[in-house]
């Protein structure tokens, strides 16, 4: 068993495949070892090879030839080295005229979102399961619909949280988790549980765009802290901000990062958490989709390693379940009093109705199934367009290969500048996110954010397709 838990022995196999093609390790023509050699080699059953050569040709990773067995395929290369050489001071303007852009194109009909982190299609909520909850819950409590509710919000709720909690690792009281208008404002309230205007707040870099303006509102500095786009934070900078005493707190994603799509190490969770009592350092832990990692059983979080209440943990519900019911929480840990306070004087509380709907869906085991269906349908939609983006990119163009998810990071040759890709592609009715929203340094001109969230149609295979010619026709312009 390695860190990132048990998996079934042929996934375990096409996993460390996958990662020597994607390291290069195993070049594109490679022949693979027949199905019996490998066997041998491995000590595993036939079966469990026919099974791994299955996923992994699935996946693109190799191909079939007739008599010839199976050899590996030309694939996307996986970004492996950091993306930040130093540490920088990131403070945030709240006002983007780039994300003006991109919020209007976003609601036009006719454009393609490559941008936004929305799922979109039936597929990927359980809308009909949760209208017929809704209107259970409202036909049997009526009441609720004349009735206050003051923080933390529904026990039903809260209790379905804290007991899947137990998945990753975590063990939460129910009175310790209020729940939030989504998990933006819970990490609202987490920031301003711990700091105060003028503290400075460790962030990864790349970070969530949306950390920037909200660290702006609330008159604290972004402090970027080098990321690894397979492992996370590189500790040794951590390590020196907390023993200088830089930091008023951090905030992370240790599991299944956006937008990086990485899920921390043990070791290194275990460290930060550490780290945060030894210096008795708050880190708010934002773990919105630690439950759509690839790999089960689940990695345990970040806040599982906590023993005194430094880690505050958030989630939430818009991406797996139901975006328009804007549910989310947050267990704040030795801070839970000074949350639920907050929580009041901000915005008093969530809708009864709308949370119970959804505690009774995760009780009845309905949030279980969806999210087996979600992770096998991301998993194999990551796997699509990393091959689109092979096919359609200019050579040299690198992408993550996340651990869980629905958004890829793409890193482009150093000469294209993706806002001005982004401009292009706004004129070709494509909406995409350029990496310079997620750091206020230059070190992500040349990436951007790619979302799988969708329908892999003909519409959004033709509008990666078009992005990737844009993308070489931009090369082609610096070169000449």
């Amino acid at each position: 068993m390695g860190s990132r838990g048990f998996v079934p022995l042929y996934r375990r196999l096409a996993g460390e495949i996958s990662e020597a093609i994607t390291t290069g390790r195993l070049p594109s023509g490679t022949r693979m070892l027949s199905l019996r050699d490998c066997a041998a080699q491995n000590q595993l059953s036939m079966n469990t090879v026919i099974a791994a050569y299955r996923l992994l040709e699935d996946q693109g990773f190799i191909k079939s030839r007739p008599q010839s067995g199976f050899e590996v395929c030309i694939v996307l290369q996986e970004l492996d080295h950091p993306l930040e050489a130093h540490v920088t001071n990131a403070s945030a303007d709240s006002e983007s005229d780039m994300m003006t852009l991109l919020l209007e194109a976003h609601q036009r009909p006719s454009s393609v979102d490559l941008a936004f982190a929305s799922p979109r299609g039936k597929r990927f909520f359980p809308s009909p399961a949760l209208a017929n909850l809704t209107r259970t819950v409202l036909r049997n409590q009526q009441s609720l619909l004349a009735s206050y509710v003051l923080p933390p919000g529904s026990k039903l709720l809260r209790d379905e949280i804290a007991r899947r909690a137990v998945r990753l690792g975590m063990s939460l009281e129910p009175e310790n988790i209020c729940l939030t208008h989504g998990t933006t404002e819970a990490l609202q309230l987490a920031l301003r549980a711990v700091a105060r205007p003028g503290d400075a707040i460790g962030i990864e870099a790349p970070s969530y765009f949306n950390l920037y303006p909200l660290l702006n509102s609330l008159g604290l500095r972004g402090i970027e802290i080098p990321t690894h786009p397979r492992t996370g934070f590189v500790m040794e900078h951590v390590e020196s901000l907390c023993a200088d005493g830089s930091l008023a707190a951090i905030v992370c994603m240790p599991t299944v990062q956006n937008p990086l799509g990485y899920t921390m190490p043990i070791e290194n969770k275990k460290r930060l958490a550490e780290l945060a009592a030894l210096h008795q350092l708050p880190i708010i832990e934002d773990s919105i989709y630690a439950e759509l990692q690839f790999s089960e059983p689940l990695q345990p979080a970040l806040k599982s390693f906590d023993n005194e209440g430094w880690v505050l943990v958030c989630g939430g519900f818009s991406k797996t379940l139901a975006p328009d019911y804007r549910v989310g929480w947050l267990e704040g840990g030795r801070f839970a009093q000074a949350v639920k306070r907050l929580k009041f004087y901000s915005s008093a509380s969530e809708s009864m109705l709308l949370c119970e709907t959804i505690g009774l869906f995760l009780k009845d085991g309905g949030y279980e199934r969806h999210l087996k269906s979600l992770r096998r349908l991301y998993q194999s939609q990551i796997n699509t367009v990393r091959s689109l983006v092979l096919r359609h990119f200019p050579l040299g163009t690198r992408a993550t290969q996340p651990d869980g998810g629905f958004v890829l990071w793409i890193e482009l040759p150093k000469s294209v500048d993706s806002i001005q890709l982004a401009q292009a592609a706004l004129s070709n009715d494509i909406v995409i996110m350029p990496g310079q929203l997620y750091s206020k340094g230059e070190s992500f001109r040349n990436c951007l954010r790619l979302t799988c969230c969708q329908e892999i149609d003909e519409r959004y295979i033709g509008a990666v397709a078009k992005l990737g010619g844009l993308a070489c026709s931009a090369l082609q312009g610096v070169e000449a």
